[in-house]
């Protein structure tokens, strides 16, 4: 199904759907997994991101997202400069992360620091403002902004999936989707649940708290 955004593109600053809503929001995801503005990031750009970011304003839609801008955000067009005064030391280099269409040629890999946390996703823009993260920490996902999302890495233990649901559930949460994924039986898997509603922080603290629970955050709704 074609919706209106598909047609005219969201609400935004910028000449490209693709190269500025899109990459704000990959940068808006990025800043969610370290929970605020990044004290450093390396964003390396693929395919037409490389070639024609910069003219398109895609620098500065990615570093407006890590800094928390919307993609309606008119600060956007001085997100490199505001970067600078806030402490954002923020890289760009060119690379190549496949081939298509494996790989979309508006793809992004961002790794991001803030204190003791370090997070590394490959995104791309899709179009009118949508997105695809496919990446998190070496973890194939498939996130698209289009829900509040928890994502974590966890023991691989019987009961674990019941004891998350519950607590989402006493919080008044309901799942959407849950899927998880693992590279070896009894190692660590990497959960990622869409739910309907925001999760309170507490529930956050809640899931960290599980001694089994190596990380988890949340990622607000950008977009859909």
């Amino acid at each position: 199904m074609v919706s209106i955004l598909d047609i005219i593109g969201p609400v935004m600053v910028g000449p490209s759907s693709s190269h500025t809503a899109g990459a704000c929001r990959l940068g808006l995801i990025a800043r969610d997994l370290v929970a605020g503005t990044p004290e450093s990031a390396l964003i390396e750009l693929h395919g037409s991101f490389a070639r024609t970011g910069e003219g398109h304003g895609t620098d500065k839609a990615i570093v407006g997202g890590l800094l928390g801008f919307r993609p309606d955000d008119e600060r956007l067009r001085d997100a490199l400069t505001i970067a600078e005064k806030e402490g954002l030391p923020y890289t760009f280099e060119k690379t190549t992360l496949g081939t298509e269409p494996e790989v979309h040629p508006n793809s992004v890999r961002i790794t991001v620091q803030r204190e003791h946390r370090k997070h590394t996703m490959v995104g791309a823009s899709l179009g009118a403002g949508r997105i695809k993260v496919s990446e998190i920490d070496g973890y194939p996902v498939d996130v698209d902004g289009s829900s509040h999302t928890i994502v974590m890495v966890a023991e691989d233990i019987k009961g674990s999936i019941a004891r998350i649901a519950g607590l989402l559930s006493d919080d008044g949460v309901n799942i959407a989707t849950l899927r998880l994924s693992r590279k070896h039986r009894g190692g660590d898997a990497f959960i990622v649940i869409e739910v309907d509603e925001r999760p309170a922080d507490k529930v956050g603290a809640d899931l960290r708290a599980l001694p089994w629970v190596r990380w988890s955050h949340r990622i607000d709704k950008v977009g859909g």
